[in-house]
């Protein structure tokens, strides 16, 4: 391991939540939950108070809405949260040329490659100048770890939250890791935790004391080796710049179980589309096709075909997509489909391309009608009458709480709710006082869906961000401590950890994790409530 804490690890704070709050001054301070609202929708991120009434992510939102009943509730804008990620991971990149994302929200930064820190007070300098430009540039925060590998720097990111700064110095990592629980290690979920502790095993300094081979014995040879080292504070693990995408896929759960053999084929096409979609964006072709099915006893299915090369077309991605439903029993209806592509690669085979073609041609063939070609009456030989072309019905407008619209007298606003015919907005800007709220007829002409706002918005020509020197002046602040308050030592002794604390309306004791899980808009009943889409990195899909 290194012998000064220069990898450091950033996990912005309730991302969903806190952009939502920014975004909208009436929410300020307020419980915020974004997730799915359906049904079956989860809980995406809550806000620092949302937690206090025990909500979480990964928690059902008909759970939350239990608990929190006076919450908003808000549908994720996965554009406008990517956008700001956007700005953090360019801010970040400014580091160092090692940067690993992990998510929208979190990252591995490589301080020593990027030459901003060698020892314990440049990396506190490079933190510190890291949260103040992420305030700067977005207007949210986010909590910075700083160690000599990137276990303990997530670990030290964990221990800063909200908004805060924690630094561990090397030598002193078996004396912070020993009194923690073996959750805290990598790895360690429920299930191996619950194995531990039936083995009267439940802090990091009895997996020491147990040994190497009792781990072995009780979580297998990887497992117990892996555990055993962490517990050691070994971790030797290289912050990487980038990592090769193993599979693209997107999914839906439906609010209704779906039964219609014909509704469900139609669903899977559509998804084939929107994983296509994804795949060209990303620049990249897949081989093998994957669908997954979870039926309405829970069960989950998955099949995949392999093609003679890689595609990004989107009629190869349907018909395989098809072809692997077919052996797919669905009685009894299905919750989820989904449809995903592996085997990667940033060339295509031409080859299916024109069997692609081919076979639309034969499709298309097969619809047209037979006999004499139409007469210039409109009518086909035989005085059969022509088919009419009809004019598809309207799509009903959706408004989807939390989402951004524009009125032609009113401005800007986001929805705050929609039924009957109705939908009630809110007419404020990220930089207006909370505004106020309307009522309007779902299809009022005056009223459209609108881009989100930017959070901070810059005069012409002004710098996203100040020097690290410019803005420890600007504060009157000597090098080493953070504007508004000197660092102070936290219980793991002197000079082990150091934290610094920003301003926050609110500070739980102890901090909550905020993980991230995606749901994107609810629908109607029958219609899709939770989407997955992504670029997978590491994994095979699902």
């Amino acid at each position: 391991m290194r012998t000064a804490p220069t990898i450091l690890h950033l996990d912005m704070d309730a991302f969903f939540a806190s952009a939502e709050q920014a975004s909208k001054p009436s929410l300020r301070g307020k419980a915020v939950v974004v997730g799915g609202l359906g049904p079956r929708g989860v809980v995406a991120t809550a806000s620092y108070e949302a937690r206090v009434f025990g909500v979480h992510s990964a928690m059902p939102t008909a759970q939350a809405r239990r608990l929190a009943p006076n919450a908003a509730y808000l549908t994720p804008r996965f554009g406008f949260y990517r956008a700001i990620s956007d700005q953090v991971m360019t801010l970040l990149r400014a580091l160092s040329p090692l940067v690993e994302p992990l998510s929208l929200d979190e990252a591995f930064v490589d301080l020593e490659a990027g030459g901003v820190a060698w020892d314990s007070d440049s990396a506190h300098r490079a933190g510190l100048k890291l949260r103040a430009d992420i305030r700067e540039v977005t207007g949210l925060t986010g909590s910075v770890g700083l160690a000599a590998s990137k276990m303990l720097a997530k670990i030290a990111s964990e221990q800063a939250k909200p908004d805060g700064l924690v630094l561990i110095e090397p030598g002193t990592e078996r004396a912070l890791l020993g009194p923690m629980s073996v959750r805290t290690l990598p790895g360690v979920g429920p299930a191996t935790g619950d194995h531990l502790r039936r083995a009267g095993i439940t802090t990091v300094d009895e997996i020491v004391e147990a040994g190497e081979d009792e781990l072995v014995r009780l979580l297998g040879k990887a497992h117990g080796h892996g555990l055993y080292a962490m517990a050691l504070a070994h971790d030797d693990r290289p912050v990487v710049a980038e990592r090769e995408a193993k599979s693209v896929s997107v999914e839906d759960t439906y609010d209704v179980d779906i039964h219609d053999r014909l509704r469900i084929g139609l669903e899977v096409q559509r998804l084939a589309d929107r994983c296509v979609r994804r795949l060209r964006g990303a620049g990249l072709s897949g081989r093998t096709i994957v669908l997954k099915v979870r039926r309405y006893d829970f069960s989950t299915l998955t099949r995949s075909e392999t093609l003679r090369g890689p595609t990004d077309d989107p009629a190869v991605v349907r018909e395989a997509a098809l072809r692997l439903l077919d052996a797919v029993d669905t009685t009894g209806g299905v919750r989820l489909l989904g449809v995903g592509v592996s085997g990667l690669a940033d060339y295509t085979q031409e080859d299916l391309f024109a069997q692609a073609a081919g076979e639309r041609a034969r499709a298309e063939a097969l619809e047209r009608p037979e006999g004499p070609e139409e007469d210039g009456g409109g009518h086909l030989g035989g005085g059969r009458p022509a088919p009419v072309p009809q004019e598809p019905e309207p799509a009903e407008r959706r408004w989807y709480p939390g989402h951004d619209v524009r009125h032609a007298r009113y401005g800007h606003g986001w929805v705050q709710g929609s039924g009957l015919g109705r939908v009630t907005v809110r007419f404020e800007t990220p930089d207006s006082p909370p505004g106020r709220v309307r009522t309007f007829r779902t299809d009022d002409p005056d009223l459209e869906p609108a881009e989100p706002l930017p959070l901070v918005r810059r005069r012409p020509g002004e710098e996203s961000a100040q020097s690290a020197e410019g803005a420890w002046e600007a504060e009157g602040v000597a090098s080493g401590a953070e504007p508004g308050g000197p660092a102070s030592a936290a219980s793991g002794g002197p000079d082990s950890l150091v934290r610094d604390e920003g301003t926050v309306s609110e500070r739980l004791d102890p901090p909550v994790r905020a993980e991230q899980a995606g749901d994107g808009p609810p629908a109607p009943a029958g219609g899709p409530t939770g989407q997955a889409d992504g670029v997978v990195l590491g994994a095979p899909p699902w």
